[in-house]
């Protein structure tokens, strides 16, 4: 079960990195060959970084409500 909760959280963490790899690159002017412009790379990283540390939060939050560790 632990494997399956690793993977989840994994997968997210990957996209999140890869988001910033993204903003870093398009702040130095690097861009990849599938983006076709800079601001849109750079969306594509936000975007990539706020659903990965999104879902990750999300994740915790609701574990942590499940196993009633949140104060009221």
């Amino acid at each position: 079960m632990r494997i399956i909760a690793f993977l989840m959280l994994l997968f997210p963490g990957i996209l999140a990195v890869y988001g910033i790899k993204l903003i870093r690159d398009s702040f130095f002017g690097m861009i990849d060959s599938i983006y076709i412009n800079v601001f849109v790379q750079l969306f594509a990283g936000l975007l990539f970084v706020v659903i990965g540390i999104g879902f990750i939060g999300g994740f915790l939050l609701r574990r942590d409500r499940r196993k009633q560790k949140l104060k009221k």
